[in-house]
């Protein structure tokens, strides 16, 4: 079997165990839990069978290394969240009370198993263009990996701080919504480093094709571009309602909603003095 073909065989099985775990379960957060772990499997498979083949697989091996270091760093956070003791993403349970039963289970399956896990796949196949087109790095290899050790340092700071903030919260020496920090630029800058990540390994992808002679199309813009566009798309709607969510506990945060940019960290806007953010 090609790498692809394993990768695919891997996400249909892990796919399968994450919904029939749910329904055991009750709890339809386990693709949550596979969604720092997957992607690492998925390109390190890429990256072994370019070195069994004896390809060019320096820019494979970097790849999977970054993705190693994204990985790790998410299933941390997630992990000291409580996400692996059975913690069920609270987002869930608001749809499932706004659904019928059987229609929750039928965006259980179709949006929260089926979509989220091909996305997975998705995102990875950068890794592919690389497998199918080996050539040496370049110094754009480095600015992109550069970049990407930016991101993931950026939304390493935003985890902490938002982590730091709701302990104190929890300790009553804090209240409301964080606008500080990181927040100050943007209201979910770790979102905007999380997709700022995938775009960067989707350059390296991109890179790779290009090295080899292929031109814009086909090399610098090709078919797996795809992977990062819907996982934008996802985040955007996760965020809208994430913010519905926040909006309708915290009518200061209409205010915080337009002074400050949504995703791309920029200067805050002149709040209205009248009406303080938090």
């Amino acid at each position: 079997m090609g790498p692809l073909l394993v990768v695919i065989a891997l996400a249909a099985v892990s796919s399968a165990f994450c919904w029939i775990a749910s329904l055991i379960s009750r709890d339809t957060s386990w693709v949550d839990r596979l969604w720092s772990i997957v992607p690492v499997a998925y390109v390190w498979i890429f990256a072994a069978s370019a070195i069994a083949s004896d390809r060019d697989a320096a820019r494979l091996i970097l790849m999977a290394m970054l993705v190693t270091a994204w990985g790790a760093r998410l299933t941390f956070n997630f992990a000291r969240k409580g996400g692996y003791t059975g913690v069920e993403d609270y987002r869930w349970a608001i749809l499932r009370k706004r659904m019928s039963p059987a229609l929750f289970q039928v965006f259980n399956l179709l949006f929260i198993v089926i979509y989220q896990m091909t996305l997975l796949v998705l995102i990875t196949l950068p890794a592919a263009v690389a497998w199918q087109h080996p050539s040496p790095l370049t110094a754009v290899d480095g600015v992109i990996a550069a970049l990407f050790v930016g991101f993931l340092v950026g939304e390493t700071i935003a985890d902490q701080q938002q982590w730091d903030f709701h302990r104190a919260k929890a300790g009553g020496t804090a209240q409301g919504f964080l606008t500080e920090g990181l927040f100050a630029y943007s209201r979910h800058p770790n979102f905007f480093f999380e997709q700022a990540q995938w775009w960067a390994f989707y350059a390296l992808g991109a890179t790779s094709a290009v090295s080899s002679g292929l031109g814009l199309w086909g090399g610098a813009v090709n078919a797996t571009i795809i992977g990062p566009v819907l996982l934008t798309v996802l985040f955007i709607g996760s965020t809208v309602f994430t913010e519905s969510i926040s909006a309708a506990r915290y009518p200061a945060y209409a205010e915080y909603r337009r002074t400050t940019s949504m995703l791309v960290p920029l200067p805050r806007r002149r709040a209205n003095a009248t009406r303080p953010i938090s």
